[in-house]
């Protein structure tokens, strides 16, 4: 299986041939959003608290003018998913329904998925960046603490 392709904002901060290390000229900067705007639509349960949370954790990258229809959609579909997820549990029998349930999740994944709810898609984004840290900076991380040594003046 190949490997997946970098995202541009990666190949820019390597200085790829093609690639120059500052930002294009034509990016717009989305205003931020300071508060959380109304759901479009009544919302209740796992809808309304997705939608609180998106906009307190995504205000980085949504726009309330563009983004709003797309998690309004998604917020609908969870509030969806969980009455049919309650339904399935009382009804075993109900299989067309829970392939029905296994459907709406994949879109509900998909959707997050677009506005960036994702770790791979918040670093195409250029929001996070995943790092690990190996044994080996751990190593050093705790090699550097102890060396740091506290001087005590003592009066004479």
């Amino acid at each position: 299986m190949p490997n997946p392709g970098k995202p541009a904002e990666v190949k820019r901060k390597l200085g790829a041939k093609g690639y120059s290390k500052e930002m294009p000229s034509n990016v717009v900067a989305l205003p931020a959003v300071s508060q959380v705007p109304e759901p479009l639509n009544p919302l209740s349960g796992s809808g309304l608290d997705l939608w609180d949370r998106t906009w307190r954790r995504g205000f980085s990258w949504l726009s309330a003018n563009t983004d709003i229809q797309l998690l309004q959609i998604t917020c609908e579909q969870l509030d969806e998913r969980d009455q049919l997820r309650a339904y399935v549990l009382q009804n075993i029998e109900a299989w067309h329904e829970r392939s029905a349930l296994r459907e709406l999740e994949k879109n509900i994944r998909s959707n997050l998925s677009l506005l960036g709810f994702t770790p791979t898609d918040r670093m195409k984004l250029g929001v996070a960046e995943v790092k690990v840290e190996s044994k080996m900076e751990q190593l050093r991380k705790r090699q550097e603490q102890r060396d740091q040594v506290i001087v005590v003046e003592q009066p004479e």
